[in-house]
């Protein structure tokens, strides 16, 4: 699974030359930056690129089923932040936590799921990763400590304190990578969760992954200090060029030794958004096609990436080949999604502990009410 091929990639580090590479300095608040000299090698580099690729690949998917109307309700794309959430998985392994927001697709397959359970549960179908009763933003995978997809603003930041503490109650020498938007970088209840943290020295590292529009409302216009690394105040920070994935691995290989060592740190992720909040929105309206165009050709985290492969002797033609893979992959896993099943009507009140007292609820058609009998059993 990719979670597990991210971690195998550090263990064939020696298998070719090493690459230095120097990425734009760390901005820091109250500790002292890493170096911005990052090492690297072919295959390493070649892991990258096909993660994010699949990413990318899986999100214009899901835009196109979207717009077809195989998915419904809210979908939130990750098109344009993949160096993100691959330099975390990099420097990370499967026994750390991961907590995000609504906007969890790629989560679920960097954490080992597969994009076919991943296109299921964006169709409503019971083969989802969450039997087809969380749709895009409540996926979840307890066994790969993938906490969700959470659809409330900023509510997995108090979470995700919670999970760091777990594990120092138990002894493990994990974190709780904890990402949320600049949206959501101004919640109070983010400032509660920072305080605790601080208090107890818990495992936490909070990401803000700065695209730097929350929904239509540019940072500058919701933040009066838009400096989110330095907000923690007392906590440490650390601002990255969130584009690019070896900047990402770097820094957060840095802020895991020190939050297992010291307690929290906060991360600000410089990055970028190529489609709208969600599939609601445009994303043109507030921004203009030239913004868009120029983060495209200037900062792409993947065709950054392909630069460094061909210059370092990769055969354009092996990336193609890739390309193309996955391109499959993600075409076939579509196809199958559609074949799943609808969940049947008594799953509607699956997990409920006492039955719904003839209440209905509402269905995707004006007027459409179901009241499914109530099976705690769950064999129905």
């Amino acid at each position: 699974m990719l979670g597990l091929s991210m971690a195998r990639l550090f263990a064939s580090a020696a298998a070719s030359p090493t690459i230095k590479v120097e990425v734009l300095p760390y901005k820091v608040h109250r500790i002292e930056a890493p170096s911005n000299v990052v090492e690297t090698n072919v295959e390493e580099l070649m892991g990258f690129y096909k993660l994010m690729y699949k990413m990318r690949r899986m999100e214009i998917a899901a835009d196109m089923m979207y717009k077809a109307k195989f998915i419904r309700g809210f979908c939130h794309l990750y098109d344009g932040q993949e160096a993100v959430l691959t330099g975390i998985e990099a420097a990370i392994t499967l026994k750390d936590s991961i907590i995000t927001s609504y906007r969890d697709h790629c989560q679920h397959v960097s954490r080992g799921g597969s994009i076919v359970s991943l296109m299921a549960e964006l169709m409503g179908k019971q083969e989802g990763a969450t039997k087809g009763l969380g749709g895009s933003m409540h996926i979840y995978n307890r066994k790969n400590n993938f906490y969700g997809g959470n659809g409330i603003v900023g509510a997995q930041i108090p979470l995700g304190a919670g999970i760091a503490l777990a594990h120092k109650y138990k002894g493990e020498p994990n974190v709780c990578i904890t990402m949320y938007g600049d949206g959501a970088a101004n919640q109070g209840q983010k400032y509660e969760a920072l305080n605790m943290a601080g208090l107890w020295n818990l495992p936490a590292i909070f990401v803000c992954e700065n695209n730097h529009y929350g929904m239509g409302t540019a940072e500058w216009r919701a933040a009066k200090s838009p400096n989110f690394y330095t907000r923690g105040d007392y906590i440490p920070g650390i601002k990255v060029d969130g584009m690019d994935v070896l900047a990402v691995k770097n820094a957060v290989a840095f802020a895991k030794a020190h939050a297992l060592a010291n307690g929290p740190i906060v991360m600000e992720m410089d990055t970028y958004r190529y489609h709208g909040h969600s599939m609601s929105d445009p994303g043109s309206t507030y921004r203009t096609r030239d913004e868009i165009n120029a983060m495209r050709t200037e900062r792409d985290p993947i065709e950054r990436v392909k630069k460094l492969l061909l210059t370092n002797g990769v055969d354009a033609a092996d990336l193609k080949k890739i390309d193309k893979e996955v391109k499959k992959e993600v075409d076939d896993a579509v196809e199958q999604a559609k074949l799943g099943k609808i969940p049947p009507l008594a799953w509607l009140w699956r997990n409920m502990y006492m039955a719904p007292l003839g209440a209905g609820m509402r269905g995707v058609l004006p007027d459409e009410y179901h009241v499914p009998a109530f099976d705690p059993s769950y064999k129905s």
